[in-house]
C-alpha cells in the first residue's frame, strides 16, 4: 500500500480539510502539524480562531499558575503565526485563566488584531473589575459583530460609530449615554442589539434606520426609539392598546418572559398575539418576581383580560416553562387553547414540587383544535 493510499484524509480537497479544521479546539488544530507536509500549516489559516478552557490540557487544569501560562503563550503563539484572514476572535476563560495581571496582554492581542481585518470579536471573561477596551479597538471599521462582558467603554472623541457594524451585544458594560447613543447611531448598518445590565446612564435612546431586533434586560428609567422602521415588535409602558397600530406580520417565532402575577405583562403579552397574525411558534418562560403584586382569584375577572381575539390564533406549537399552577398561569393556557384551532403541541413544563393537580387541570380544558398534542414534562429533581 502507496502512503497515498494509506493518507486518505490528507488527499480530500482543501475545503473540506479547513471544515474538519474549523470544528476542532485551536489546541487539537495545531496539533495536525505533525500529520503531514499538506497539513504542516493548514491550522494557521483557519479563519475563526476561539480561545477558551479548551486550550489547556487537562492535565495542567488543576494547577492555576501554570494553566494561565500555558493559556497565554497559546493565543500568544496563535496570534503571532496565524497567516490567513481572520473571521472570528473569542476569548473565552475564567479566572483560572485570565486575571488582573492578563490585561496587559489581552490589550496586546487587541492591538495586534486591529492591524488585520476581522469581522467578529467576543471578550467573555470576568476579572476583579471591568476591563477597560483599549481606544485602539474603536478604530476598527471591518467589525461586523462585538459582543462584550463585564467591560468599560470610553470612545475616543473623534469616535463616530462602526460603519459595518451589524450585530452588537453588551452585557454588564460600563459607559456614558453619550457614547451608547453615538454608538448606535453611528453604526448605520446594526440590525441586532442585545444589552443586559448597562452601567453609568438609565435612559436608553435608539436611533437605527436598519435596526430589526432589540433585547432589553435590566432596569431603565426610559426608553425610546427613533428613526426605527424595521423594528419588528415594540413593548409597552403605561397604558397597554388591545392590539398595535402595526401588525407584525412578518414575525413567525417568539420566545418571551414574563411575570403572570403582573397584569400589565399579561396584557402586553396578550397584545403582541392580537398583533401577530402570523404567529406559528410561541415560548413562554414564567418568571416569579418577590416584590411583584401578586393577583389573587378575585382581583381579576378572567373575561376582562382574556377577551375573544379579533381572530383566532395560527399558533401550531407552544411551549410554556416554570410554572407553579396559579389560576393566572391556568387561565392564560385554557385561553391559548381555545383560540388556537391549528395548534398541533403544547409542552408544558412546570417547577419542582409541582403537585398532580396541575396535570389535572390540563386535561380537563376544552380545546378547539383537535389534533393538538399536551405534554406535561416534570422536570428532573436530580
Amino acid at each position: 500500500m502507496t502512503d497515498m493510499e494509506s493518507d486518505r484524509i490528507s488527499c480530500l480537497p482543501d475545503h473540506i480539510i479547513d471544515q474538519i479544521l474549523s470544528h476542532l479546539p485551536i489546541k487539537e488544530a495545531g496539533r495536525t502539524s505533525v500529520l503531514s507536509h499538506i497539513w504542516r500549516n493548514k491550522w494557521s489559516t483557519q479563519p475563526d480562531l476561539v480561545f477558551d478552557r479548551q486550550c489547556v490540557p487537562a492535565a495542567t487544569s488543576k494547577d492555576p499558575s501554570v494553566s494561565k501560562i500555558k493559556f497565554l503563550r497559546i493565543i500568544d503563539d496563535v496570534l503571532l503565526l496565524h497567516s490567513g484572514p481572520i473571521n472570528k476572535v473569542k476569548i473565552s476563560a475564567g479566572y483560572d485563566l485570565i486575571d488582573m495581571n492578563s490585561v496587559a496582554d489581552i490589550d496586546r492581542w487587541i492591538l495586534h488584531l486591529t492591524k488585520r481585518s476581522f469581522k467578529k470579536l467576543v471578550l467573555d471573561f470576568w476579572l476583579d473589575e471591568p476591563y477597560k477596551i483599549p481606544c485602539y479597538l474603536f478604530s476598527c471599521q471591518s467589525l461586523h459583530r462585538l459582543e462584550l462582558y463585564w467591560c468599560s467603554l470610553k470612545p475616543p472623541t473623534t469616535f463616530e460609530g462602526f460603519r459595518n457594524l451589524k450585530s452588537l451585544h453588551l452585557e454588564q458594560v460600563t459607559m456614558t449615554q453619550d457614547a451608547f447613543e453615538k454608538l448606535i447611531s453611528g453604526s448605520p448598518l446594526l440590525e441586532k442589539l442585545k444589552v443586559a445590565y448597562l452601567y453609568g446612564f438609565t435612559q436608553i435612546n435608539i436611533h437605527a434606520p436598519n435596526i430589526k431586533c432589540v433585547q432589553i434586560i435590566g432596569k431603565f428609567e426610559g426608553i425610546s426609539f427613533d428613526n426605527t422602521p424595521q423594528l419588528a415588535k415594540y413593548l409597552f409602558a403605561d397604558v397597554v392598546p388591545v392590539k398595535l397600530p402595526t401588525p407584525c406580520i412578518n414575525l413567525t417565532t417568539l420566545q418571551i418572559s414574563i411575570n403572570f402575577n403582573n397584569l400589565k405583562e399579561i396584557s402586553a403579552v396578550l397584545c403582541l398575539l392580537n398583533s401577530s397574525p402570523n404567529l406559528q411558534r410561541f415560548g413562554i418562560y414564567a418568571r416569579l418576581e418577590e416584590h411583584a403584586d401578586h393577583l389573587s382569584p378575585v382581583s381579576y375577572c378572567w373575561e376582562d383580560i382574556f377577551s375573544e381575539p379579533v381572530m383566532p390564533f395560527k399558533l401550531q406549537r407552544v411551549k410554556i416553562e416554570d410554572i407553579s399552577g396559579t389560576k393566572c398561569e391556568l387561565d392564560f393556557i385554557r385561553f391559548i387553547l381555545l383560540y388556537s384551532p391549528v395548534l398541533e403541541k403544547m409542552t408544558v413544563k412546570p417547577v419542582l414540587n409541582v403537585t398532580s393537580k396541575l396535570m389535572t387541570e390540563l386535561i380537563r380544558f376544552r380545546r378547539v383544535s383537535g389534533q393538538v398534542e399536551v405534554i406535561y414534562h416534570v422536570k428532573d429533581s436530580s
